[in-house]
């Protein structure tokens, strides 16, 4: 146990190393030409509508927090719902210090079962909450591949192109998987039954039936889950609204940023999302914490047709700030904040 716990933090260190080192990379790329007027249009940004772009940040974490709490209190109907807003600000501490938001996950099953939730429940929550997420995402990403269709928004971003296609293509199969795991019951056994025989001829297995029939159990524990918070098709439809609506908020925050350096023209709303939805696509397969590098590039690239020069550096580094670096700090204090952990009644 010591070991795991040593090998977690150096891992954890390693993380936070790598994410600073190339924070401090990207900064000095985004400083070194202009310093002195990026710095100056960032202290003369609008003070207003930076708060705005918090406010409409904390709306993300607010939306994403009601599906959770949505999720959780079909399977304890005592669940508060400051409890899941507390979770969201300590998942974005753990989803930020570690590659391809990995982190976030395991921390929230292990938060639910301290409080009560069995592990299977747990479990059916995360991947129902994440495949509704997976579903805004794409229904995000065709919005963006069709609009830039008609209307032409980026027509030379070069290799992005791919990227954004790749990333697409990567979101859309991991959201056919979580459906898969959640609801294909038959296929979820017969691989588990083949890894167990393959694990159980190179004696990684010791009680290959026993272990076949706790899966099993598992698996269909699982899949009833699944049937249970899939069975109010209005309540799934509903989840996906607000999954919608937090990812619209997070993709309206450039434009609000724009407000800020007194520029109200360079491009819309709807220019921002189409735009932001291309970012993101990008940066979910960045494998480094907080997709740092990769997001940076895309916002440069495709904000680049509308804005540039200190302008579209003062609203990266505002957007990084309000986005990602204002989670990992809220995050941070979130996690440390003790309190009596009560169990679910």
């Amino acid at each position: 146990m010591v070991k795991m716990k040593k090998k977690g933090k150096i891992k954890s260190f390693l993380n936070i190393s790598i994410f600073i080192i190339i924070t401090i990379v990207v900064l000095y790329f985004l400083l070194k030409d202009n310093f002195y007027e990026v710095v100056q249009g960032l202290l003369h940004a609008n003070f207003f509508w930076i708060i705005v772009a918090i406010f409409f940040i904390f709306g993300y974490w607010f939306f994403k927090s009601l599906i959770f709490y949505n999720f959780t209190r079909k399977f304890n109907p005592n669940y508060k719902f400051k409890k899941a807003f507390k979770l969201q600000l300590m998942t974005n501490f753990f989803n930020a210090i570690t590659p391809f938001a990995s982190g976030g996950q395991p921390f929230q099953i292990y938060s639910l079962k301290k409080q009560g939730v069995e592990i299977t429940n747990a479990t059916n929550i995360i991947v129902e909450n994440f495949i509704v997420y997976q579903i805004a995402v794409v229904t995000f990403g065709i919005f963006a591949i069709i609009s830039n269709y008609f209307f032409h928004f980026f027509e030379d971003v070069g290799l992005l192109k791919h990227l954004v296609t790749m990333g697409f293509i990567i979101n859309t199969v991991i959201t056919i998987c979580l459906f898969v795991i959640a609801f294909a019951k038959r296929i979820n056994k017969f691989i588990v039954s083949w890894c167990i025989n393959l694990l159980s001829k190179i004696k990684l297995v010791k009680n290959r039936e026993k272990t076949l029939e706790n899966w099993n159990t598992y698996i269909t524990n699982f899949h009833n889950g699944a049937k249970i918070l899939i069975a109010n098709k209005w309540f799934f439809a509903k989840a996906i609204l607000w999954a919608l609506l937090a990812l619209a908020c997070q993709y309206l925050i450039p434009v609000i940023l724009l407000y800020s350096t007194g520029d109200y023209t360079s491009f819309t709303a709807f220019e921002s999302i189409v735009a932001c939805s291309y970012v993101m696509l990008i940066g979910s397969f960045v494998p480094i914490p907080g997709g740092t590098g990769g997001l940076e590039y895309g916002f440069m690239a495709f904000y680049g047709n509308f804005i540039s020069g200190t302008t579209i550096n003062v609203i990266l580094i505002l957007w990084r700030f309000v986005t990602y670096y204002l989670g990992l700090i809220i995050g941070a204090v979130a996690v440390n904040i003790k309190e009596g952990d009560k169990k679910c009644e």
